[in-house]
């Protein structure tokens, strides 16, 4: 490792690397840092004078680390890593906005700007004005950080926790969930988990909890379960208001590309080479015209027919923008083609 140049600059290192975690010896401190032994624990007395908690470890294997749950000052990046956590902090406003709401996603980003030299920070605004993304923002689903977190912690303690929640009736009970495991699907959380009162394995959406509460006991996961395997499965085969069929121009590992990954099942059109049939479950249909047009590939509504109107309704506003007049009503066949 390259010698730091200033002791100013080594005592920094010095808290960089102890902010890493772990024990360190006080000859692998020496030797991060260019300096001798003595050094060492010179610069150690500078972190102390600094209120940061530096523990000495006596004995064999002893050196120093720092006390756990102390708010240390702001920590040192490298551009790497202030890009890879600033560009997360935004891509999971994106993807989980319940989660990271705007002012919490925004508060993070600026505190780590105001610490960033001058340089980085410049280029580093210049690269969040340019970034874009394809996914549109989701509304907030209502799932709180504190409830994901408790969730979390159950699960990794393999502890009960009793949670109230809200069906898509509006029935509201009190239930008592052994975790397995918790999921993010297309910006929505989910927690599989079993449900005690009938001992049946389900997917509870976590806007939909509130009031969560560990209690005390145990219990065992299944070898080899797959909570991902779980959440996907279990909303492909939920029952929802609309069965939605569409045959689309193309090849199905093509049209699959296009779809967010298990939102729907595509397969051959038997009969007419060249074609696919698209079929998802759906509880409103206002969002499924602009997903097929995103597909950029020619498609034929088999199913329902309320999705005819729809397409119908975006296709006249379609071609309102772009200056080619309006459609008539007649158009409403549900075949949009690129």
């Amino acid at each position: 490792m390259a010698t730091v140049a200033k002791p100013t600059a080594r005592v920094l290192a010095l808290l960089e690397t102890l902010q890493s975690g772990g024990r360190w010896t006080v000859a692998d401190l020496a030797g991060r840092l260019g300096v001798d032994e003595r050094t060492v624990r010179r610069y150690v007395q500078h972190l102390l004078e600094l209120d940061v908690p530096v523990r000495s470890v006596r004995g064999r294997f002893g050196g120093y680390q720092l006390a756990p749950g102390f708010r240390l000052p702001p920590l040192m990046f490298t551009d790497d890593e202030a890009v890879a956590v600033l560009l997360g902090l935004v891509a999971a406003r994106r993807l989980i906005p319940s989660v990271v709401p705007d002012e919490g996603s925004a508060s993070a980003v600026a505190k780590i700007r105001r610490v960033l030299p001058e340089a980085l920070g410049r280029r580093i605004t210049a690269l969040l004005q340019a970034a874009r993304f394809t996914a549109p923002d989701h509304d907030a689903d209502g799932a709180e950080a504190r409830t994901l977190l408790v969730l979390a912690d159950a699960a990794a303690a393999r502890r009960p926790v009793v949670v109230d929640y809200t069906d898509r009736h509006g029935t509201r009970t009190e239930r008592t969930l052994h975790p397995y495991g918790l999921v993010v699907h297309s910006g929505r959380w989910y927690v599989v988990a079993a449900d005690a009162s009938d001992d049946g394995m389900r997917n509870f959406r976590l806007d939909r909890i509130s009031a969560p509460s560990p209690r005390p006991g145990t219990f065992a996961v299944p070898a080899g379960f797959d909570a991902v395997e779980h959440v996907t499965a279990g909303l492909a085969a939920a029952p929802w208001r609309h069965e939605v069929e569409v045959v689309v121009e193309g090849v199905v590992d093509d049209v699959v590309q296009r779809l967010p990954a298990g939102l729907a099942d595509v397969r051959e059109e038997p009969g007419r080479p060249g074609w696919v049939r698209l079929q998802l479950r759906a509880e409103r249909l206002d969002w499924v015209p602009a997903l097929l047009v995103g597909l950029q590939r020619p498609f034929e509504v088999a199913a329902p027919e309320e999705l005819r109107r729809e397409v119908a309704a975006v296709g006249r506003l379609l071609i309102s923008a772009a200056g080619e007049g309006e459609t008539s009503s007649g158009t409403s066949a549900g075949v949009l083609r690129s």
